[in-house]
């Protein structure tokens, strides 16, 4: 079969089945492994938008194949793959070292094929990037959906003039191209973010089911996420999506909203197929109170069956809880806290209220129907020494005792790691925010990730904490988090003693790898190897317990009558789509942007 377009997603480190790494807690507190192998949702929503005018699109999570068998042939795979261009994301910097070695490989084997990189990541580092001979684009900007169905259109055609592709970094023989970054949409709309219905499709499409997972488990636990914003109001320091950040990466001014009708619709389409939770990300507030209320209003019609989880970024009243208990029969809340000193949080920008005003948030949560509520502090923050992130652990009593020791809290503590965000004010302006950046390239970056432990990852140091003292804290504040959930029956000693044993031999471990790296270069990596098996048991929740960040659901999908329904109507649409543009001429993809968004 030929494709348009190949969407790849890679490992965060592409030979971590050779190579022993130990990440430790760096992936603790988000649903993939350290490999990273969940994909960003604008992979789903470029494949969704191309494939409504008529091409193929195909998303490979790689990283997730290499996970779920070990035997995995990469190059087997990519090398049967025929397509007209295959993209790779860059979003998160974790993924410096595998996208990139992943696009040599596809290089290797598909030299005529353009490899085009997207990602938040990638726009920041796109000069970079581009001079890698095997990378011949870089799509830049938080919203490239349009974009990319102008590229593929001239990829088509064999017209290589690109400079009149707003947000696009490209080459041609020896000239190399920077456009100007003007394409900045100002709603979400017009596209499906992320794009469920082709992902429901393409399974039936191109029969495979095992391509597109979006990570490792979510067959067993299929949590989904809707994007309610590109762009944030928040200006967090440490936030590669941040508003400063946004702002200068992306020439992002204001936010773009995804309607309430659209995000609503949205849940309705995702229920049809899921019972797992469905993630609102980004605090729903940023839309204002008419935003808010039409939102709730619309969500209460729908007498939904699956769980929703809010973000918080700031404050909420007892009114927001009341309209979300009225509207929904089960939600929950994360609130990423990130530190219990209230200079430190409003300095930063999370949070930027009174310990007084965080007990209330989650008193009003707990007497209005959460039925969980995650809550989340951060090591190498800053501003934050030593003492002040051990101290994050007697707030955590300090709040479970005000909450009157309701388990429907679960606490977390998760080090800033392994580096900090391009563009967000702390790596532009590290020294006026107390900072020492380790790695100031995108490959620094890329050789930090492939270091043996997370210690050595780490792209920074504070003005209070050196790596070393970041790895004690970090491990210091989950030994005592740890006794803290079994003093009060959190956890059960069974689980208690797991995470212990854990903090233990992953402290240990840390030592022997800096002996290690103090032998000579060619004593190494033989040295590493021995300690593969056990390094790899303590990268999966070392700090703490693996189900602490589930929701329990009696049942995770809908019945397979209505899983293969919303199959088949979503082939209909596509097929109604084919015979529309059958009588329209070849290149019915081609189109232009509105001149208030395309400015040059």
């Amino acid at each position: 079969m030929k494709y348009d377009l190949v969407l790849l997603h890679a490992p965060s480190v592409y030979d971590f089945r050779k190579n022993p790494l130990l990440a430790g807690p760096i992936s603790d507190v988000v649903p993939s492994s350290p490999v990273f192998e969940m994909y960003p949702i604008g992979l789903t929503s470029i494949a969704d938008y191309l494939e409504r005018y008529g091409l193929r699109v195909k998303i490979i999570n790689i990283a997730n194949r290499m996970l779920m068998n070990p035997n995995f042939d990469v190059e087997k795979k990519l090398k049967s793959i025929r397509a007209s261009a295959f993209g790779i994301d860059l979003h998160w910097l974790p993924h410096a070292h595998g996208s990139i070695e992943l696009a040599k490989i596809v290089k290797q084997h598909h030299p005529d094929t353009p490899i085009i990189f997207g990602g938040l990541s990638a726009t920041y580092y796109h000069k970079e990037l581009i001079q890698y001979p095997f990378i011949d684009f870089v799509m830049r900007g938080d919203s490239t959906e349009k974009l990319m169905l102008l590229l593929m259109n001239k990829l088509e055609t064999g017209n290589t003039h690109f400079a009149d592709i707003p947000n696009l970094t490209w080459k041609k023989s020896s000239e190399t191209g920077y456009n100007p970054l003007t394409y900045v949409p100002k709603d979400l709309d017009d596209i499906d973010v992320p794009g469920y219905r082709y992902t429901i499709r393409s399974v039936f499409k191109y029969r495979n089911f095992l391509d597109p997972l979006p990570y490792n488990g979510w067959l067993q636990y299929p949590n989904t996420a809707l994007l309610t914003a590109r762009g944030c109001t928040q200006n967090c320091l440490i936030c590669g999506g941040s508003r400063e950040a946004y702002g200068q990466n992306c020439n992002r001014q204001t936010l773009a909203l995804r309607s309430p009708k659209k995000l609503v619709e949205d849940i309705q389409f995702i229920s049809r197929f899921s019972r797992a939770p469905i993630f609102i990300l980004h605090d729903l507030r940023q839309g204002g109170q008419e935003y808010v209320e039409e939102f709730f209003n619309r969500l209460k019609k729908l007498k939904l069956k699956n769980e929703i989880v809010f973000e918080l970024f700031q404050y909420a009243d007892e009114e927001f809880f009341r309209l979300m208990n009225e509207s929904v029969p089960h939600y929950s809340i994360e609130i990423t806290l990130e530190t219990h000193d209230e200079k430190i949080r409003k300095y930063n920008g999370k949070f930027s209220c009174s310990n007084e005003k965080v007990i209330e948030t989650l008193q009003f949560a707990l007497k209005n129907g959460c039925k969980k509520i995650d809550l989340f502090f951060m090591v190498g923050i800053p501003g934050q020494t030593y003492e002040s992130s051990i101290e994050n652990i007697d707030f955590c009593e300090t709040i479970h005792l005000a909450c009157g020791k309701d388990s429907r809290i679960f606490y977390f503590v998760a080090p800033l790691a392994p580096f900090l965000d391009p563009a967000s004010p702390a790596f532009e302006h590290p020294e006026i925010h107390g900072y020492k950046k380790l790695c100031q390239t995108l490959e620094d970056h890329r050789k930090a990730i492939t270091q043996p432990s997370w210690k050595h990852m780490l792209s920074y140091e504070t003005k209070y904490m050196t790596r070393e003292t970041i790895v004690g804290a970090t491990y210091e504040a989950a030994h005592r988090l740890n006794e803290f959930k079994l003093k009060y029956q959190l956890i059960d000693l069974a689980g208690f003693q797991d995470i212990k044993g854990k903090i233990e031999k992953s402290k240990a471990y840390i030592r022997k790898i800096d002996q290690i790296l103090a032998l000579p270069t060619e004593k190494q990596s033989e040295e590493l190897a021995k300690l593969a098996k056990e390094i790899e048991e303590l990268n999966y929740y070392s700090i703490c317990g693996k189900n602490e960040l589930k929701w329990e659901v009696q049942k995770n999908y809908a019945n397979f009558f209505s899983l293969a329904l919303v199959g088949l109507e979503q082939l209909y649409v596509e097929y109604k789509s084919k015979i529309k543009h059958s009588f329209q001429p070849k290149h019915r993809f081609q189109f232009t942007l509105d001149s208030e968004q395309q400015k040059i």
